[in-house]
């Protein structure tokens, strides 16, 4: 990635996020959160990541609605980025916060099965010195 790439993505995620929450006036929208986003080398084409608070239903929603609204986001984003060229805004949903969480919850489940062991182990080790 180029130094300019990171620099207007970095720039994209911080005036997206706030243009969604400020501009986009949809009641039905969820709690929508900008957490990356990839931009194209030539700048042209950008896939902004988000995650969204609810089910899968009221994901499917929100990225509807941000992405019929990626016009106007588009245009007002390159206005305050002093872009000539406004990248194609695609949105998607972020799986990985979702992942992230299962995995966690997976490695709590095998610290509880391997605690009451240990501690089993331990106690055996004491009552045999």
């Amino acid at each position: 990635m180029t130094l300019r790439q990171d620099r207007v993505k970095s720039q994209m995620i911080h005036e997206i996020s706030e243009m969604i929450h400020r501009e986009v006036r949809d009641p039905r929208l969820g709690f929508v959160t900008v957490t990356d986003a990839e931009i194209g080398r030539d700048l042209r084409n950008a896939r902004v990541y988000v995650s969204v608070l609810g089910d899968e239903s009221v994901r499917a929603h929100s990225l509807r609605i941000l992405n019929g609204a990626s016009g106007m986001l588009r245009g007002e984003f390159a206005r305050r980025a002093h872009l000539r060229v406004a990248p194609e805004l695609t949105f998607l949903y972020d799986e990985g916060i979702e992942r992230g969480q299962h995995i966690f919850e997976l490695l709590k489940s095998v610290e509880k099965d391997l605690l009451p062991a240990e501690g089993a182990k331990e106690a055996s080790d004491e009552a045999h010195p």
